[in-house]
């Protein structure tokens, strides 16, 4: 008996141990990944003077890579539920490797749709995966495990404006090529995660003790069906909030510096790196924090109050303009990863299905904004643009109403 409750004890605490070594690993291949993403709006500026692409063509590419793997990832989260592949991991980022290589090499716009459409199949693989994965090496720190992955992707994406003023300006669409050798890199650090992630599905009592754990102080699963399906609608708005106006600076703020301030293709690109920098650590302080003030204290603060810096940005002067970008990513990139994690918790049977529903809507709301926006800015500015989008972190008063979770026990 003392044998067996020895044994069992150190299942669960085995259960409950935070695996960093994975989660780190996932972090760096979310790193190479977005990078990889953030290719295609880095070439924006440069496809707009060498294809004389107009708003319109640019958001719809903006949209067709980020609506394929939209509709894609919740599939592959319910699929990875019911029969989970961990081999498919690096699957998804050959198919990444296989648009960075047509993106280099298009010399149309239908191509570099073709392109980015691959580049899309292999997010919709990458992301419900790998975040299943950090949530089965949580332990018990759901939020700073959903952190560390995350913000190895905001690292990425922050790194496309780099690109384009360092680097695609001055060697053209063509220098896209040099990035496959991060995607190989992305392909061997996936065959280290999916070891790791078979040996938990040989390990069942391991696996089910932590499917069914529950962060310190959680009481969300004692809600009801109603309050469930009314908390993920909400979650849904506020998800919709923070990626139509995301959409507007990754997509469109660049532009409205070279038009409203005259600055050249190279010093925007720098002013796009300081707010998704910013993203980035806000993307790392946001789970800790949640894990201990509570997940929807966080979400609130961080969507609601991303709207005083939102709605002055268009009426700042160049300095102020970046002060106040750097400001509104910082606070509204603190909520995705909570969110996710709100979420899993609301359904913890489903991890799969939320990773995917969730990381879907950010590209398909990314896809959707992009698209419609550069509609509205060939019909109107761009100025009219960002004055528009600056009022979108308003409906992060919608935080109020999700049901309050316990902190967290420090």
């Amino acid at each position: 008996m003392a044998k067996q409750a020895a044994g069992t004890t150190s299942a669960a605490s085995a259960a409950s141990a935070t695996v960093f070594p994975i989660l780190f690993a996932i972090s760096i291949v979310h790193l190479l990944n977005d990078t990889l993403q953030s290719t295609v709006s880095a070439l924006f500026p440069i496809l707009r003077d060498s294809l004389q692409l107009s708003y319109k063509q640019i958001g719809f590419i903006a949209f067709a890579m980020n609506m394929t793997a939209s509709i894609l990832q919740p599939i592959v989260g319910t699929y990875a539920d019911i029969r989970p592949r961990p081999y498919i991991l690096p699957i998804g980022v050959v198919f990444t490797l296989v648009g960075v290589v047509m993106l280099a090499l298009s010399p149309s716009f239908a191509m570099i749709v073709l392109a980015v459409v691959a580049m899309g199949i292999g997010s919709a693989i990458f992301h419900p995966e790998s975040s299943r994965v950090a949530y089965l090496a949580a332990g018990g720190k759901r939020g700073l495990a959903q952190s560390i992955f995350q913000v190895g992707g905001n690292i990425g994406s922050s790194l496309g404006p780099i690109m384009t003023a360092v680097l695609l300006v001055h060697v053209g669409q063509f220098g896209v090529i040099w990035f496959s050798f991060a995607a190989a890199l992305a392909i061997v650090i996936q065959f280290y995660v999916a070891g790791w992630y078979k040996r938990q599905q040989l390990a069942p009592r391991q696996r089910s003790s932590a499917k069914g754990s529950k962060a310190p102080g959680q009481r969300l699963g004692e809600l009801s069906q109603a309050q469930i399906v009314s908390a993920i609608v909400i979650l849904v708005f506020l998800v919709f909030s923070k990626y139509v106006y995301m959409s507007s600076i990754t997509s469109f703020y660049t532009f409205y510096l070279i038009d409203g301030f005259g600055i050249s293709v190279e010093r925007s690109q720098w002013f796009l790196f300081a707010f998704l920098a910013a993203s980035a650590a806000g993307t790392f302080f946001g789970g800790p924090l949640a894990d201990r003030y509570g997940r929807r204290n966080i979400i609130w603060l961080s969507i609601l109050g991303t709207a005083p810096f939102s709605i002055l940005l268009p009426h700042a002067g160049l300095v102020w303009s970046g002060i106040l970008c750097i400001c509104a990513g910082f606070v509204l990139s603190s909520a995705f990863s909570i969110i996710v994690v709100y979420a899993q918790e609301l359904l913890p049977g489903n991890v799969g299905l939320v990773s995917g529903l969730f990381f879907g809507l950010a590209f398909g709301l990314g896809g959707l904004g992009s698209v419609l926006l550069g509609w509205i800015a060939d019909a109107t500015s761009i100025s009219f643009i960002m004055n528009l989008c600056a009022y979108m972190p308003l409906l992060g008063v919608l935080a109020v109403f999700l049901p309050k979770d316990r902190r967290a026990v420090a």
